[in-house]
């Protein structure tokens, strides 16, 4: 039994917005390295059953896969308050999946929204969901 949502252009604003800590694996059935990332995946989602694991088939999605600009799968990307605050290609290795969690986790999300409001002031941006975080 899977521990992962799938999603869909119908239901990613849905699941992310109601959802306070939403990791997100960009993949192809086609791809090799996806493949070796998903059961990794899905043990990570297994033993952190408080977030939520969510994937998108970029076959299936392109809208979803071309509004993130995803150009390499698998990418992970992390989503806390609507705030993109982790994106990286490449499979991880269950021991760095794990270490990226409990950076996200540890993230002091007061100061990310403030630093995202100072950078969209800066650029003169109305925000998009989800937000990107500063460089």
């Amino acid at each position: 039994m899977t521990n992962t949502v799938e999603l869909t252009k119908d239901n990613f604003d849905d699941v992310v917005s109601s959802n306070d800590f939403v990791l997100i694996d960009f993949w192809a059935e086609w791809c090799g390295p996806c493949r070796q990332f998903a059961p990794v995946y899905e043990e990570a989602a297994g033993r952190h059953s408080d977030l939520v694991f969510a994937k998108v088939d970029t076959e299936a999605q392109p809208e979803l896969a071309g509004a993130f600009d995803i150009r390499s799968i698998p990418t992970l990307m992390i989503v806390r308050e609507n705030v993109a605050v982790f994106a990286q290609p490449g499979a991880l290795p269950a021991a760095a999946l794990e270490d990226v969690i409990g950076q996200a986790r540890e993230l002091d999300m007061a100061e990310v929204h403030k630093s995202v409001a100072e950078q969209q002031a800066g650029q003169g941006q109305d925000g998009g969901s989800p937000e990107q975080p500063p460089a």
